[in-house]
């Protein structure tokens, strides 16, 4: 494989901007830079959950995720570039359907919390619902692949669902809300 970086330190963002896969420039708070970071943030975040996954289907479906979130910044750095097609999209919905035929239904809302790997599936999913909205944000304001917010809207469902799988497979019951606490005294 030819070296894709021979030099981290540039200092060509130095000014406030940032090269882009295509050679072009955009200022470091541009709509498409700040979705970058954001797909970067989440792919770090799925990098955590990994350190704490044991179940090896479920660390193997993260994996080829975390390949997904590097193309789908492929085609940020590259406006006009579509990657993420509609199978990934399959792919995914087909991960959650067959992880969410073994659990109980939902009779309550599930706080974020648990095992470590049960905490961290749960601020990935929030992660990527920032991921999502910033996606349509851009999506707003420029072209992109309209396949790849589908994609993210669906892996955070699958993040909810990996969540509560693993919570069951470790033997740990999930933390529900309890609605009194979110109501104001009225003594």
């Amino acid at each position: 494989m030819a070296n894709r970086l021979s030099k981290i330190i540039t200092r060509t963002g130095d000014k406030g901007t940032t090269g882009m896969a295509d050679g072009s420039r955009r200022s470091k708070n541009d709509a498409r830079v700040h979705c970058l970071g954001e797909v970067d943030e989440l792919n770090a975040t799925l990098g955590v959950v990994l350190s704490f996954i044991e179940e090896a289907q479920v660390q193997e479906i993260l994996f080829r995720v975390q390949h997904d979130l590097f193309d789908i910044g492929a085609e940020l750095c590259q406006p006009g570039k579509s990657l993420i097609q509609k199978v990934h999209v399959d792919g995914i919905e087909a991960s959650a359907t067959q992880f969410n035929e073994s659990l109980p239904a939902l009779k309550e809302f599930i706080l974020p919390g648990g095992s470590q790997a049960v905490a961290f599936l749960h601020l990935a999913r929030t992660v990527c619902r920032r991921v999502e909205r910033s996606l349509f944000a851009l999506k707003e304001l420029e072209e992109m692949n309209p396949v790849t917010p589908q994609y993210v809207n669906r892996l955070s469902d699958l993040l909810f669902i990996l969540a509560r799988s693993v919570a069951h497979q470790d033997g740990d019951s999930e933390v529900y809300w309890r609605s009194k606490y979110s109501r104001l005294s009225t003594d």
